[in-house]
């Protein structure tokens, strides 16, 4: 963000809200203290003749957007008084025709009269400097935008809607509390006399630590909700991965072909279960070759395991069926990779007999009978894929982080209480154990946004869209 000292702007700023091209309408926005008296200034209402000056906050208005005696279009206005709007300053929002040449008429009139183009994230930004939302709802506002999912849509809007942000407002307001009692001790150091209950601090710390506990754990589900869960396909060459992609996405996305290597490279897309975005990757066969290029393919594939949160095992059951040497051929990718989950597919199924499927659910209750050819068994393991993602916080509107930088600053937070803890174990003085807890107040308060800096406040705000 290109903007020295992000403190609040006087001017007035101006952008597209909506996204740039031809469509049915457009919006336009403008923020600032002359936001009101700029659009006036070319704008003709249809009817009574008004001024947007005197007509209520809230208010829509039919009417000409003027250049001189030139129209440029006919648009609704819509007029936000302060404090009552998105940014708590004047806003107007100007509803234009989509076309991309009235679009910029209007951006070039009031820019050439007044206005400044808003940065990326302005808009926003504005709405934090002047107290309409703390900086974890303002960057849920980025979230909502980005959410392509019902699961990464819900943990926005939670966040966004202040949950999260109230919930660490609360256990801030405790500790300030009790470390405004730690730092009068401070103050009557020669009397040795103690203003905190040591009891009730001790209790304190201990149920703030639980709910830090708590909502670092979470991000592990947040993470993987907001960004979507990468599924690794992977198998021999030819057991039938590419054709199980293009069975799950219910189209031809990649090449199947007799050919062992077919594929060289990793393929991804993604669909939504229940509300939850996975993202399928088709890998290149893992075996012994000596094709450079297929070894770059294969050298990617156990990359991609490396990454995923859940790796598919495919198996083909059209070779010479031995129980034996599939269960074993499993056991070595779990014991390679020991800490990922991996579903163990058995592809191709139609070609084993029905003494031979039941040997396989008799001795491998786990595994999953499929035919990605004829899409057979494909409910039971996308019914397995729900399974593996409790998505049961949410649904029970418990707080689920899933912003790194929340992540970060818990973290933090979380070690200074554990020092503080720690300090009261071993009886140490007031003024060391005051140390740990500003520490761990100015963790919290970087998440909330009560401490910030110009840096973490551009780095935020620069990743928004422009016009929000």
């Amino acid at each position: 963000m290109n903007q020295p000292g992000l403190g609040i702007k006087n001017d007035t700023i101006i952008a597209l809200a909506t996204s740039f091209g031809v469509g049915a309408i457009a919006v336009i926005r403008l923020s600032g203290p002359t936001s009101i008296d700029l659009v006036s200034d070319f704008f003709k209402p249809r009817g009574k003749d008004k001024s947007l000056q005197t007509v209520a906050s809230h208010t829509v208005h039919l009417g000409h957007i003027m250049d001189s005696d030139r129209i440029i279009d006919e648009s609704l206005v819509t007029v936000f008084k302060t404090p009552h709007s998105y940014t708590g300053e004047n806003v107007v929002e100007i509803s234009c025709h989509g076309s991309a040449y009235i679009q910029q008429e209007i951006l070039q009139l009031f820019l050439q009269n007044g206005a400044r183009h808003a940065e990326a994230g302005e808009f926003t930004l504005r709405a934090f400097l002047n107290g309409k939302m703390d900086l974890s709802q303002a960057e849920a506002v980025a979230d909502v935008i980005a959410s392509d999912s019902q699961s990464s849509h819900s943990i926005a809007m939670q966040q966004m809607r202040g949950g999260f942000s109230n919930e660490i407002a609360a256990l801030r307001a405790e500790l300030l509390d009790f470390a405004s009692l730690i730092e009068l001790e401070l103050d009557f150091s020669e009397e040795d006399v103690e203003f905190a209950d040591r009891t009730a601090f001790q209790e304190l710390i201990n149920k703030i630590t639980n709910v830090i506990k708590r909502l670092i754990d979470s991000f592990a589900l947040g993470n993987v909700l907001k960004n979507g869960i990468p599924v690794a396909i992977v198998g021999e060459p030819n057991v039938g991965k590419s054709t199980l992609l293009n069975a799950l996405l219910n189209e031809e996305k990649a090449i199947v072909s007799d050919i062992a290597g077919t594929t060289r490279d990793a393929i991804e897309d993604e669909i939504a279960l229940q509300g939850v975005t996975y993202r399928f990757i088709d890998t290149a066969g893992i075996r012994d070759t000596k094709d450079v290029i297929e070894n770059i393919g294969i050298k990617k594939t156990f990359e991609n395991i490396e990454k995923a949160q859940l790796v598919l095992h495919l198996i083909d059951a059209s070779r010479e069926f031995d129980l034996t040497g599939l269960s074993k051929e499993a056991q070595e990718l779990q014991e390679k990779y020991p800490k990922k989950k991996i579903l163990t597919l058995i592809n191709k199924s139609d070609t084993l007999n029905e003494s031979q499927q039941l040997e396989v659910q008799a001795n491998q209750p786990n595994w999953i009978l499929i035919s990605a050819k004829h899409k057979t068994g494909l409910d039971n393991l996308l019914e397995h894929l729900v399974q593996l993602v409790n998505t049961g916080s949410l649904s029970n509107q418990q707080t689920v982080v899933s912003n790194s930088r929340h992540f970060e600053a818990l973290n933090k937070a979380f070690i200074a209480l554990s020092e503080v803890q720690k300090g009261m174990d071993q009886n140490i003085s007031s003024d060391l154990m005051a140390i740990d807890i500003r520490q761990a107040l100015y963790h919290l308060g970087e998440i909330t946004g009560e401490i910030t800096t110009d840096d973490l406040l551009g780095n935020i705000f620069a990743n928004f869209c422009i016009g929000k």
